[in-house]
C-alpha cells in the first residue's frame, strides 16, 4: 500500500462537532506545552522538557480513529501524543512538577509517562526505543485476535538506529498491527535530515515490504483521513504500514537549546502553516462560527490553568516511597520437597521443555518467541516439538535480539507473559538497552502503571573452548541493575521449578541456564514443582567454612566438599539459586555458623557477584569472620579458546578444594 494524502482534506463530510473536538484535542495539547515551557524557565518543572509545539495535527489525527484497546509508543517529546490518545492533562502536570499524584507518581517525568489502561505504553527517553516496544504490543493483540492496532510514534532521527529496523522488519515478518509513524520534522536532534539518511522512508517501506503513506502532518483532517483508512486496513488483518507524517518543531531539541543549527526565518516560515490555523480554516469552510473556536481557546485556557494550580498545591513523593514501584510484590512460594530418591530421572534439558510445557498448557497469555525455538527446536532442541503443540505461541524470530526483547517488554505491558529466548547469554549486550533500560525500569518509572511479567532464557558456559564471545558470565552485569531478578539453577529439578516460578513472576526475569549441564541428570519433580525465587538453599551442611557458589559451579564445590570431608573439613555448600535479589540472610546465617567464607564462581572474579558477598560479609557479617573472606574464580581477562589455556583460567574442583585448604588452616 502506498498512498499520497493530499495537501488539503479528503474528508469534507466530517461533522462539525467532530472538527470542533479535533482543534480542542490540539489546542489543549498547544497550551498546554505552552505552560510548560513557561513553567520549566520558572524552575517549577526539573529535569528534562523537550515540547512538540507545531506538531499537534500528527498527534491527534494518528490517534483519532483509535479506540481505548488500540496502543500508542512515544518518544522523549510525546505529551501530545498521550493527551490525544486520552491522557489527562492534570495529573500529566502534576508528574512533569515531579508530584506525587502526577501521572507516574512523578517517578517519569516528561520523558517517561504512561498509562498502558488508557492504551498508552510509553513515552521513552531512548531514541527508537518505542519501536519494539509497539511491536511486542501489537503481539499480544495479534494473539489474542480482538482486531486491536497500535501506533509507534517516532522522529526521523530514530531511523538511524539498529531497533527501528529490527523492529520494522519483525513486524513485517509476523504480519503485525501495527503503524510505524514518523512524525518528519526534518531534524535529529541538531542535525539536518539531510545530513543523517539517504534513503527515503518510502523506500525503506519497500525494502521491508510493508505498506507507506505519507501525509501532511499539518492538516489533522489529512492525518485523521488517512490514519482512519489505515487503521481499518490493519484491524481487517492486514499488515504494518509506515507512514510518514511532514511537520516542524517550532521549539529547539530541547527547551534552553540555543537553536545555532536553524535560522529564525526557517522557524517562522514554518509557523505561516500553523496546525492551529489550518484546522481554524476547515472549521471556517464547515459552517462553524468563530465564536465556537474562540469558546474552546477560553475553556482550554480554564483547563490548563486549573491543572497548573492543582498540580502546583500537590505534595511530593513521600521520603519513606523511595523505594515504591522499584519491583511489585512476589508471591510468596514455600521451598519444595527434595524429589523422591529412586524415582524418575531426568536431565536439565527436559525441564526446560516440561517447564514451558507447563505454563503454556496452564496459562494461554505465556507464549514463547527466539531464533529458532519453533520449527527448529531451539540450538540445543529444548523447545522440540512445542511450536506444533501450542501453534503461533511458540514464535521464530529474525537474529534480532533489540526486537526479541523488546517485544518481550511491550508484550508484557499488554498483559502477556512472554518467554523469549536470546541463543548465548554473550548476545545480550547487543540488546542491552531493553533489559537496562526499557524492562527493568518501567514499572518504576511509571509508577506502577506498567506490568512485566516477562522471562528472559539465555545460557552460557565455558570449558568447551567456545572462545571469548560464547563463554562469558555476565551475571554480575545483570544483577547489577535495580528491577531485574537474575536466576541460576545448578541442577534439573531446580531449573524446572525456578522456571516455573519465574514464568508465573510479575517481575522480569532472566533466566541462565549453563548448556554444559542440559546432560547433567537427576532426580524428577512432581509436575507442581515450583522454587521461590530469591532463596538460596543449604545443599549440603557443614561447620567448619561456608562454600558460597551457584549455577554448574555448585556441582564443582560440592566435589569439593566431599574432598575436604574426607580430609576432616566439614564445608557447608550454599547454592544462591538466585543471584539478584541476593538471599542475604541464608548466606549470613551460615557464616555465623561456621566463621568462614569461601566464594566460588564460574564468572570473571573483579567486580563480580563474589565481591558483592565478600562486601556483605565484611560489613554484616564482620564479627563471625575468623579468616580472610576468599573467591576462587577466573581471572579478569577473556576466555581463552585454546583447551590447555582455558582449561587454567576456569576454576575447577581442584582450585576450589586447594582454597579450602587454605582457609581452613588460617
Amino acid at each position: 500500500m502506498t498512498t499520497e494524502a493530499p495537501q488539503q482534506t479528503t474528508t469534507g463530510s466530517a461533522h462539525a462537532d467532530q472538527l470542533l473536538e479535533m482543534y480542542r484535542r490540539m489546542r489543549r495539547i498547544r497550551r498546554f506545552e505552552e505552560r510548560a515551557s513557561e513553567l520549566y524557565k520558572a524552575t517549577e518543572i526539573p529535569g528534562f522538557l523537550h515540547l512538540s509545539i507545531g506538531q499537534e495535527a500528527s498527534a491527534v489525527g494518528a490517534c483519532w480513529p483509535l479506540g481505548p484497546r488500540d496502543g500508542i509508543t512515544s518518544t522523549h517529546r510525546g505529551h501530545g501524543h498521550v493527551l490525544a490518545k486520552g491522557l489527562d492533562s492534570a495529573s500529566m502536570m502534576a508528574e512533569l512538577m515531579g508530584k506525587e499524584a502526577g501521572t507516574c507518581h512523578g517517578r517519569g517525568g516528561s520523558m517517561h509517562i504512561a498509562d498502558p489502561g488508557l492504551g498508552i505504553y510509553g513515552a521513552n527517553g531512548i531514541v527508537g526505543a518505542g519501536l519494539p516496544i509497539a511491536a511486542g504490543v501489537a503481539t499480544a493483540a495479534k494473539l489474542r485476535e480482538a482486531g486491536d492496532v497500535v501506533v509507534a510514534f517516532f522522529g526521523d532521527g530514530a531511523v538511524a538506529q539498529g531497533m527501528f529496523h529490527e523492529a520494522v522488519n519483525l513486524a513485517a515478518v509476523w504480519d503485525l498491527p501495527v503503524v510505524f509513524l514518523c512524525e518528519n520534522n526534518h531534524y535529529s536532534e541538531f542535525s539536518p535530515a539531510a545530513e543523517q539518511h539517504r534513503a527515503t522512508l518510502a523506500a525503506r517501506a519497500a525494502g521491508y515490504g510493508i505498506g507507506y503513506a505519507h501525509v501532511d502532518g499539518n492538516d489533522v483532517l489529512a492525518v485523521a483521513g488517512m490514519m482512519t483508512d489505515v487503521v481499518a486496513r490493519l484491524r481487517a488483518g492486514g499488515g504494518p504500514v509506515l507512514v510518514e507524517a511532514e511537520t516542524y518543531r517550532w521549539h529547539g531539541h530541547y527547551e534552553g537549546d540555543p537553536e545555532r543549527y536553524r535560522a529564525p526565518e526557517e522557524v517562522a516560515a514554518a509557523k505561516e502553516r500553523d496546525p492551529l490555523l489550518i484546522v481554524r480554516r476547515h472549521l471556517a469552510d464547515a459552517g462553524v462560527a468563530t465564536a465556537l473556536a474562540d469558546a474552546v481557546d477560553e475553556e482550554i485556557d480554564k483547563e490548563i490553568e486549573a491543572a497548573v494550580r492543582w498540580a502546583r498545591s500537590m505534595p511530593e513523593p513521600a521520603p519513606e516511597t523511595l523505594h515504591d514501584y522499584v519491583s511489585a510484590p512476589r508471591p510468596a512460594l514455600p521451598e519444595p520437597a527434595a524429589p523422591a530418591a529412586g524415582g524418575e530421572i531426568f536431565r536439565t534439558m527436559d525441564a526446560v521443555r516440561l517447564a514451558l510445557e507447563h505454563e503454556l498448557t496452564a496459562d494461554p497469555s505465556v507464549f514463547v518467541a527466539g531464533i529458532d525455538v519453533g520449527a527448529g527446536g531451539n540450538v540445543f532442541g529444548l523447545t522440540r516439538g512445542l511450536a506444533q503443540a501450542f501453534p503461533g505461541r511458540v514464535r521464530d524470530t529474525p537474529i534480532s535480539e533489540s526486537a526479541i526483547l523488546g517485544t518481550a517488554v511491550g508484550a508484557a505491558m499488554a498483559g502477556m507473559k512472554p518467554v523469549v529466548e536470546i541463543m548465548y547469554m554473550d548476545f545480550i549486550g547487543v540488546a542491552l538497552d531493553m533489559l537496562l533500560n526499557q524492562a527493568a525500569k518501567l514499572r518504576f518509572m511509571t509508577g506502577g502503571r506498567a506490568s512485566m511479567p516477562l522471562v528472559v532464557r539465555t545460557q552460557f558456559g565455558a570449558g568447551r573452548s567456545s572462545g571469548s564471545q560464547h563463554s562469558q558470565s555476565l551475571e554480575a552485569l545483570l544483577a547489577h541493575i535495580p528491577g531485574l531478578t537474575v536466576v541460576m539453577p545448578s541442577n534439573p529439578a531446580d531449573t524446572y521449578g525456578l522456571l516455573r516460578a519465574a514464568i508465573q513472576d510479575p517481575n522480569p526475569v532472566v533466566f541462565i541456564e549453563n548448556r554444559l549441564q542440559y546432560g547433567f541428570k537427576g532426580p524428577k519433580p512432581p509436575a507442581d514443582h515450583t522454587v521461590p525465587l530469591g532463596r538460596a538453599k543449604v545443599v549440603r551442611e557443614g561447620t567448619d567454612i561456608t562454600l558460597v557458589s551457584w549455577s554448574r559451579m555448585v556441582q564443582d564445590a560440592l566435589a569439593a566438599a566431599e574432598l575436604l570431608a574426607a580430609e576432616g573439613v566439614s564445608v557447608e555448600v550454599v547454592d544462591l539459586r538466585t543471584v539478584a535479589p541476593l538471599d542475604r540472610e541464608t548466606v549470613l546465617a551460615s557464616l555465623a555458623k561456621t566463621n568462614r567464607l569461601v566464594i566460588a564462581h564460574e564468572a570473571v572474579r573483579d567486580f563480580g557477584v563474589g565481591a558483592e558477598l565478600s562486601a556483605l560479609a565484611v560489613d554484616e557479617g564482620f564479627w563471625h569472620l575468623d579468616a580472610p573472606v576468599t573467591r576462587v574464580a577466573a581471572p579478569p581477562m577473556p576466555a581463552p579458546y585454546t583447551p590447555s589455556l582455558e582449561r587454567l583460567w576456569l576454576p575447577s574442583r581442584d582450585t576450589i578444594a586447594d582454597t579450602l585448604r587454605r582457609i581452613a588452616a588460617v
